[in-house]
């Protein structure tokens, strides 16, 4: 594959960064993990960075291309979750370690997403989202129905409640997977945490896509300062991973 590739994870208005980022990327197929350790919760920085390895794991020891991407997500997925709950078997339910994530295979002109929470994946092309993942949130519900608008949801006092996550009960939690995608010259793939989508519009998130005189790490950094500025001076963690297609 003819691929570029970046990350970026910054700090914020935080005492310390529990989100976890990368990019994995063999000669044929590729993967973008975004793991966002939840504040709220004891230990959130060992649940992103206990799941992001679980997923990284099974995707080295993998054949690839993958031969069935839907399978190998939800498994993944499946055995990261397990994991992190193992890290608070010891804890009160309430305060287990969590995350949210959001994960791209691509292989094949094509990718593949998985989601928990509200880490999302957009598909960037000609200046433009072309799709984004749908956050497991109550807001994204009310967006759906037609009861707020996106401008709307960035304000409202229930923006940061998840519906499922990574760890806390050992039921299997929801997650969303989607089907082949496919990929054209060109397109970005980007995968982050809400510290970086949160206060920013899709035109400014599709800047990324758009080469100019930028390459993509440099367009990805300019991105997540454009968050950082638009949430100060609470801005959460900003971690965000992209990777432009350009060919097989």
């Amino acid at each position: 594959m003819q691929v570029e590739y970046a990350k970026v994870s910054a700090l914020g208005n935080r005492s310390d960064n529990q989100d976890r980022a990368a990019v994995v990327v063999a000669d044929d197929a590729a993967m973008l993990l975004v793991f966002d350790g939840m504040g709220g919760h004891s230990d959130g920085a060992r649940a992103a960075e206990t799941a992001l390895s679980v997923v990284q794991d099974h995707f080295i020891a993998s054949k690839l291309p993958v031969f069935d991407p839907q399978g190998f997500l939800y498994m993944a997925l499946a055995d990261a979750h397990e994991q992190v709950v193992e890290l608070g078997h010891d804890v009160s339910v309430d305060f287990r370690p969590r995350a949210t994530c959001a994960v791209c295979l691509v292989q094949e002109a094509g990718s593949f997403w998985a989601h928990i929470g509200d880490s999302r994946i957009y598909q960037l092309r000609n200046g433009r989202v072309l799709r984004r993942s749908r956050d497991h949130s109550h807001v994204e519900v009310l967006i759906q129905e037609g009861a707020i608008t996106e401008q709307e949801a960035l304000d409202h006092p229930m923006r940061n409640f998840v519906e499922c996550c990574l760890g806390g009960d050992k039921a299997v939690p929801d997650m969303s997977i989607t089907h082949r995608m496919p990929l054209e010259p060109g397109d970005v793939l980007l995968a982050c945490t809400d510290g970086l989508w949160s206060g920013i519009s899709d035109d400014d998130v599709a800047g990324v896509e758009t080469p100019g005189e930028n390459s993509l790490p440099e367009n990805l950094k300019n991105l997540s300062m454009k968050a950082l500025n638009a949430n100060a001076p609470y801005a959460d963690n900003t971690t965000g991973a992209a990777l432009r297609w350009n060919g097989p």
